[in-house]
């Protein structure tokens, strides 16, 4: 594992540390494989007595990256909208985004669901925890063109679009997402999940707060969930800079 040369009773800790350095452009999980993989060999040899103490005991793993969710810009949100090419599309697009909600929240959701004076609706989460979720004037207008196109007599507030119509199943709207997102041209991997982050990212971004999001929004029963959206972008910490500098 280290030098070749030096006998395995006498490796000590910063031999381990050398030969995890050597991996630095590897990514933080291969570097903690690497690791555990050395725990497991160095914890075999102290408990067989073949070794006085283990040197790998007081390395602790490497913190994990923190992956940020994809978010779409509001220039890409709207090139997305500008894609759309049927009303059931742009109407999926704006719920998905108004909402953030997640797929399966709006993929149960029926047309006798949608207060229309309030403009909102309320959804099944996880733990089956019911919230209310709101949507914006795009999401209700064309929600509204949507609707008024349909000539069934199917609950469910989105369906197939050819006989018998059915509820739109969850990987119907994947497919749906994925078909507007290709014809779109955006570089991104984008999937209904993809304007949850969207939503959280952007309302966190224009000022609103943290908690009220997590929690009464995103239906997120731990705030670290959200904390992941709470990045400030440039722009925002140029603003804040301006605002707060006494000069």
């Amino acid at each position: 594992m280290v030098a070749a040369t030096k006998p395995i009773n006498q490796i000590d800790t910063a031999d381990i540390r050398e030969y995890l350095s050597r991996f630095d452009r590897l990514k933080m999980s291969s570097i903690s494989k690497k690791l555990s993989v050395a725990k497991s060999f160095f914890g075999w040899l102290t408990d067989e007595e073949l070794i006085p103490k283990d040197p790998a005991r007081r390395i602790k793993p490497p913190k994990k990256e923190q992956i940020l969710p994809k978010a779409l810009t509001i220039g890409e949100l709207e090139q997305i909208r500008e894609t759309c090419s049927t009303y059931r599309e742009r109407a999926l697009v704006e719920v998905l985004y108004a909402t953030g909600g997640r797929l399966s929240e709006i993929q149960k959701l029926d047309r006798s669901d949608i207060d229309w004076q309030a403009m909102d609706t309320r959804v099944i989460g996880k733990g089956n925890k019911e919230r209310t979720v709101f949507l914006s004037y795009k999401a209700v207008y064309h929600l509204r063109k949507y609707l008024m196109t349909r000539l069934d007599d199917e609950p469910a507030l989105f369906i197939t679009e050819r006989r018998p119509y059915r509820r739109l199943s969850q990987r119907g709207i994947q497919r749906v997402i994925r078909v507007i997102a290709k014809r779109s041209g955006i570089q991104k991997k984008i999937h209904p999940h993809t304007f949850r982050h969207t939503f959280a990212f952007l309302t966190l971004n224009n000022g609103a707060d943290l908690s009220s999001v997590h929690q009464a929004l995103l239906g997120h029963t731990d705030p670290s969930t959200t904390q992941v959206y709470a990045q400030v972008t440039e722009e925002k910490k140029r603003e804040a800079y301006k605002k707060h500098l006494v000069q």
